[in-house]
Parts: structure tokens; C-alpha cells; sequence
């Protein structure tokens, strides 16, 4: 007599992407149990914040932990203080159990090691644990970009404020999606952190030239001394900083490390990039690395000539002073977009940029009052 094995675990339902759910989560759930239960409370319905699927990255793997139906519930201030508990447990009362059969009930896991929520069924007599934070727009901007970031959701961020902002949080608010935005605070807010002021801007992309400039001689330095793995570590070092001004130029945010060369692999400058790139990383000796990163060097000075920000810079690679090897003297294009620099705040400031420019530690990037105040002491 054979015993029977342990039932199969249920089949996930097929793939929909984040964004979706949330849509469906908002038009099927949440709208309609607030217009009936709180008919005149104004409010934003959308999916911003930290998830694959904000950045439109998400595939059926992101679906087995912190994914599913969730959305972000932005109350003005005084109403998230009288009516964000009640709207937090009304929805935990009557929201649908599933949306396209994807459970929108979260069970956190637990362990402190291992701090993240997984999907399971609804409990049949309620309540849901859903993830429809019910929030405050200035608190949740504080929390997500530092306490300055509270005022916002009215005033545009200054000089200074913009370099404490790391690039995946700014991608994060300014991606996703808005469903709902009665009081047009959120839309506003989003439109404002958009991109970079100009003269914020110019700066950022002198910086990421100068990070250029201070590497790109130490390939051939490295391969001289027989050093072909460091050759290769300062090649990788300095394709992604090409990628990262590649983002400048297109005036997009990038990511972090996950989701940086998908997103890289979106821009309408990707494709007169990324040969040169991929061919430097895969080199077989320093003449072809040093070949493909000229390239690579050349593409960029062409897309920055075509901004029109400075007078045109010759983009041929040159020799390094009285050395042989070839680079572009990047410190030209640093030099060139500084000199248009002319807000106080920043243009005497040394060359080092956005936080994001010259860190990139998650526990520090993630830690937005010592960002503001690294910024300051750099100054």
C-alpha cells in the first residue's frame, strides 16, 4: 500500500504586471468602498515608492516576496489624522480578498533577517492585511527623501536639496503610477522632482565628466605594469560611469544596482553606447580595451555636443599628456559645463557632486538626514 505525498502547492495565477494589480486594486477595491464610505474625502490614489514594478521591471520572480495588489493612499494632512484609521480598517474589512486572483493579503515573514511579506489566502473572516498605506504626502515625503522634503508637495527642492537626493528614490516618486489625484497635490509634487533643475543639471553632468577624467589614463597605466586585473576592475569603473552620464544626457534617472543596465538598455543613447561598452569589458588585451573605450569616450562627447550646453568640444581621443595611451581628456567637458554654472550654491562647490556620485552604500544612500548633512560638510 502506497501512502499519498504531500498535496502540490497551488499554482501562482499567470502574470500581472504591479502596476496593473494596483490599477485594479484601486478601480475594483479601494474607489468604490471609499466613495461609499467616505463620499467627499480627497485624496490620491497611485503606486510610487520602492517596488520592482514602479520601474516597470517587475517579471513573475518579483512575485515571491513584497510584490502583488498595493497602492499608496495620500490623505491631505488633517484628514489622514481624523479619518486614516478608519480608512486603513475599513479596508481591511471589505476590501476582495484577491484581485485577478492574486491574494491581497500579506504575511510578514517574521525573522529580522529576512524582513519581507509574502502572499497567502484571505482569511475568510477577515481582517485583510493589505498594503494600501494610507498616508500623508508631506510625511511620506520626509520619510522617503528627508525631513526638508515635507514642504514639496508645495515648493520646489533647492540647489543643495537636490544633491542629497539620491537618483533611485527620485525614479521611485516620479515613476509608477497616479490612478486618482483629487487635491492635484501628488501631480504637482511629481512634476516638480521630475528632473534636474538646469543649473543643478549642468553641474551634475561636470561632475560625472571629472570622474571620467580622473580614471581614464589608468587602464593603460594598470596594463603597462602588467596589471590586467586591475586593468579590467578600472574598465569596469569607468563604464559605468559612462553609463551614469549616459543617464545625465538623457536626462533620466538611474536606478540602482539591479535595474541599472535594464534601464540603461531604455535610452534613446543606448545603442551608440553599449557595443563599445560591452566590447571594452570583454577586451583580450589592453589595445583592444583601450580601442573600445575611446569608442565609447567619443559617442559621449558627441552626445554632449549635441546638448548644446557649451561650445562644441573636439571629441577625438588624444594622448595622455607625454604617456601613450589614448583617452579624452575628459576634464575639457568638466571644465566647459562648470564655467555655465552660475547659482551661488554651487558654483564654486568642488566637483563631487550628488550623494550618488560619489557613494553608492544602500545603508547610506538609504539614510536621508546623514546624505543632507555629508552634502553640507563637502561644501
Amino acid at each position: 500500500m502506497t501512502t499519498a505525498g504531500p498535496a502540490p502547492a497551488p499554482a501562482d495565477p499567470p502574470f500581472v504586471p504591479g502596476l496593473d494589480l494596483a490599477r485594479l486594486l484601486y478601480e475594483e477595491g479601494v474607489r468604490p468602498l471609499l466613495a461609499e464610505a467616505h463620499p467627499g474625502l480627497r485624496y490620491a490614489a497611485a503606486r510610487i515608492g520602492p517596488g520592482s514594478e514602479v520601474l516597470g521591471f517587475d517579471t513573475a520572480r518579483s512575485a515571491d516576496h513584497d510584490w502583488g495588489p498595493r497602492l499608496e493612499l495620500f490623505l491631505e494632512p488633517a484628514d489622514a489624522r481624523r479619518h486614516g484609521r478608519a480608512v486603513r480598517e475599513l479596508l481591511a474589512a471589505r476590501l476582495p480578498g484577491e484581485i485577478r486572483g492574486w491574494s491581497t493579503h500579506y504575511r510578514a515573514t517574521g525573522n529580522p533577517d529576512d524582513p519581507v511579506s509574502h502572499l497567502e489566502p484571505a482569511p475568510a473572516g477577515g481582517p485583510l492585511d493589505h498594503r494600501v498605506a494610507v498616508r500623508d504626502l508631506p510625511g511620506w515625503l520626509a520619510e522617503r527623501l528627508g525631513p526638508p522634503a515635507a514642504a514639496w508637495a508645495d515648493t520646489a527642492p533647492g540647489p543643495l536639496d537636490w544633491l542629497a537626493l539620491p537618483q533611485q528614490r527620485l525614479a521611485e516618486f516620479t515613476g509608477g503610477a497616479v490612478f486618482h489625484d483629487g487635491p492635484g497635490t501628488l501631480t504637482a509634487a511629481r512634476e516638480r522632482l521630475r528632473w534636474y533643475p538646469d543649473q543643478v543639471w549642468r553641474h551634475l553632468l561636470a561632475c560625472q565628466w571629472q570622474r571620467i577624467a580622473q580614471e581614464e589614463a589608468f587602464p593603460g597605466r594598470c596594463a603597462e605594469t602588467g596589471d590586467e586585473l586591475g586593468a579590467a576592475l578600472v574598465t569596469a569603473r569607468l563604464v559605468r560611469d559612462l553609463m551614469r552620464l549616459a543617464f545625465l544626457t538623457a536626462r533620466r534617472y538611474a536606478p540602482y544596482g539591479k535595474w541599472f543596465g535594464s534601464a540603461f538598455a531604455r535610452l534613446d543613447t543606448a545603442p551608440a553606447l553599449a557595443p563599445a561598452l560591452r566590447a571594452a569589458l570583454a577586451a583580450p588585451d589592453p589595445a583592444a580595451r583601450e580601442r573600445h573605450l575611446c569608442e565609447a569616450y567619443e559617442a559621449a562627447a558627441r552626445a554632449h555636443n549635441a546638448l548644446g550646453l557649451t561650445e562644441p568640444i573636439d571629441p577625438a581621443r588624444r594622448r595622455y599628456h607625454g604617456r601613450p595611451y589614448l583617452v579624452l581628456h575628459a576634464d575639457r567637458f568638466a571644465r566647459a559645463l562648470q564655467r555655465t554654472v552660475t547659482a551661488p550654491e554651487l558654483r564654486d562647490r568642488p566637483l563631487t557632486g550628488a550623494a550618488d556620485q560619489w557613494t553608492d552604500s544602500t545603508d547610506l544612500l538609504a539614510r536621508p538626514r546623514a546624505l543632507r548633512a555629508a552634502v553640507d560638510a563637502l561644501g
